[in-house]
């Protein structure tokens, strides 16, 4: 980590501005904090949204940004907006066009899809912008500036040595709840598109040929999704493993780490993804991963190393991993020491924050 800046400063040295528009906690808003808890002893920088920032010192406001930005820094050089979402693109648009703020654009685009018209049109007026992955990179109009892999806060997510001890100890389930040697999980908003039904109809076909695990499903249900819940948790039931199949429901996010350290196996069967992090989080905390080919997860999972990546949608593949995995908890163990391992040397914040802000400084 480079020298400790000094927080304490004035406006007119900041020299990176973070776009932080959602109201509401998301992936992308987790990146951001992760990253800045670094970021901020590397370049004098300030956030634009008080939202979710656990450090209210870092936060500005648009019309603070408008007036910091008529001059440029003492150097005559201009500072960098960083936008993560494309309303912070648009921000950083009027604030550069209709504002004639003296900064420079930068957006990190982590989306594996065609974009909007609209977005493309906002992308061409960024001075630079960063892929996610490789992946994410071809799916934009021009080459990226540069390719810098989303990082996790190793230091947050931990692996435990005992998981067997930290699963009994978690009190997700009821304290009457039979749960099993060994956890493992599906996290994130329970709908069709995240591939819970895979998970689910998986476990209903192994867990009986496997005792010693229990599976619980971490995340909220929107209205929307009720019925395609209800249909999942009819079929638990009717399998006669409602004991061991488990909706827990959306957890604070304080509380999320001790969840993944617990684990034994995560799995993520998204559909589509931009880049998941739910992975990276599952590896850093030594859980073994089951993982669909969406988002960066075939370019970050070695295969049979930290554990496996299947076709997206392909229930039968789902199964057939999955009982691989559980049928050997040495080798599923051992799993997770690589992937932590893994996410150490490749994909910490510590290095995201340090690559992306190597990248800014040659901008500023």
């Amino acid at each position: 980590m480079e020298a400790v800046v000094d927080q304490e400063v004035s406006n007119k040295e900041i020299e990176l501005i973070i776009g932080n528009s959602k109201r509401s906690f998301s992936g992308i808003t987790s990146t951001m904090l992760q990253v800045v808890s670094y970021q901020k002893h590397m370049i004098p920088l300030r956030v634009m949204g008080k939202n979710n920032l656990t450090d209210a010192s870092l936060a500005i406001g648009f019309w603070q940004v408008v007036k910091m930005c008529q001059s440029p820094l003492a150097n005559g050089k201009f500072r960098v907006f960083h936008a993560r979402r494309v309303d912070e693109m648009i921000q950083g648009v009027v604030l550069k066009y209709f504002f004639r703020a003296k900064i420079k654009l930068v957006f990190s685009s982590a989306a594996q899809r065609k974009r909007a018209k609209f977005t493309y049109w906002l992308t061409r007026h960024m001075d630079a912008v960063i892929a996610m992955c490789n992946a994410s990179a071809s799916y934009l109009e021009n080459p990226p500036s540069a390719v810098i892999y989303h990082g996790v806060n190793t230091s947050a997510y931990k692996a435990n040595k005992d998981k067997q001890q930290a699963w009994q100890a978690l009190d997700l389930l009821p304290p009457t709840q039979q749960k099993g040697k060994h956890g493992i999980a599906i996290l994130g908003r329970v709908r069709k598109q995240k591939g819970v039904h895979l998970f689910v109809q998986s476990c209903i076909s192994l867990l009986n040929d496997y005792p010693d695990y229990t599976a619980v499903i971490v995340g909220g249900i929107a209205a929307k999704h009720n019925k395609f819940t209800q249909e999942l948790r009819d079929s638990i039931t009717q399998a006669g493993l409602s004991e061991r199949i488990i909706f827990v429901g959306e957890q604070d996010f304080s509380d999320i780490p001790k969840i993944f350290s617990s684990l034994s196996l995560v799995v993520a069967l998204s559909e589509k993804e931009g880049f998941g992090l739910t992975i990276l989080e599952a590896m850093s905390s030594g859980a073994a991963v089951l993982a669909s080919e969406a988002g960066a997860w075939p370019e970050v999972i070695r295969q049979g190393i930290d554990g496996y990546v299947v076709p997206v949608n392909d229930l039968a593949a789902v199964k057939d991993k999955m009982a691989l995995l559980l049928s050997d908890e040495k080798k599923l163990a051992q799993m997770g020491v690589s992937g932590r391992q893994r996410v150490e040397e490749h994909y910490s914040a510590e290095r995201e924050a340090t690559e992306l802000t190597a990248f800014i400084k040659t901008l500023v």
